[in-house]
């Protein structure tokens, strides 16, 4: 069963075309990558996806709900859940209270961001359950702002994971990390449970060839070849448009 399915999306800003008719699916549990070169479309198909933007046309169903055109809030009460290239953190605040926020608001309770951090006994629980997900546990009382930049990439997903989506959109996790940084995020987003359904943008070829199950590539907004690992890396079109440009 798809967990997401894109039906012709596409999407124009006046005569510039950046999602040209695409049609993608995944499947519950899957690992499923949009790679492709720059401009060329994978962050403004996601942000239709997530709500950032709405399609000029076509349809986004998640678990065969029409959540075209949704905003992200709602979207996200379907079980959508997205990290950004950017960070999205309070930085003044500890890693447990970022996580806590999150907590909050799956919760309904946007009025108690600030309430004290012991004062839900199962809410701390969830959290430091969370932490050991992604590899922070013991951080709990540090200032996310003094946390590396691959620790707060992982508090983001921390952060993800709180709503407990069905399906988690990653754009570009490893963007800017050192190879050990991106090691432990490999690691990270291959110990998530076969429950949760990823669609991830990346550029680095070793995260992808890791990670993926099939692999998506887009060239000028276009779906240009879709496939197991395996059978990307055979395609003599996506080697001389992309692969080919990885050095």
């Amino acid at each position: 069963m798809s967990v997401l399915r894109l039906d012709s999306l596409y999407k124009s800003f006046g005569n510039l075309v950046v999602t040209d008719n695409i049609s993608l699916i995944v499947d519950a549990g899957e690992r499923h990558v949009i790679i492709g070169p720059n401009g060329a479309g994978k962050t403004s198909l996601v942000n239709q996806i997530g709500g950032q933007l709405r399609p000029s046309a076509g349809r986004v169903l998640v678990n065969d709900h029409d959540i075209t055109g949704w905003p992200p809030d709602s979207i996200s009460r379907m079980g959508v859940a997205r990290t950004f290239q950017r960070n999205n953190l309070f930085q003044n605040l500890s890693v447990v209270e970022n996580i806590r926020l999150a907590l909050e608001v799956r919760l309904g309770n946007p009025l108690n961001f600030f309430a004290p951090v012991g004062r839900d006994t199962a809410m701390s629980e969830r959290a430091t359950q969370l932490m050991a997900q992604v590899h922070l546990d013991g951080d709990g009382a540090r200032a996310a702002r003094t946390l590396s930049y691959g620790e707060q990439r992982q508090l983001e997903i921390a952060i993800a994971l709180a709503g407990e989506p069905e399906l988690l959109l990653l754009d570009e996790p490893t963007s800017g990390m050192s190879p050990s940084e991106t090691a432990r995020m490999i690691a990270l987003i291959g110990s998530l449970p076969r429950t949760l359904s990823i669609l991830m943008i990346e550029h680095d070829m070793k995260v992808v060839f890791s990670l993926a199950d099939r692999i998506t590539v887009l060239h000028y907004g276009k779906v240009l070849a879709t496939g197991t690992p395996a059978e990307i890396q055979a395609n003599d079109r996506v080697r001389e448009v992309y692969l080919g440009m990885v050095h």
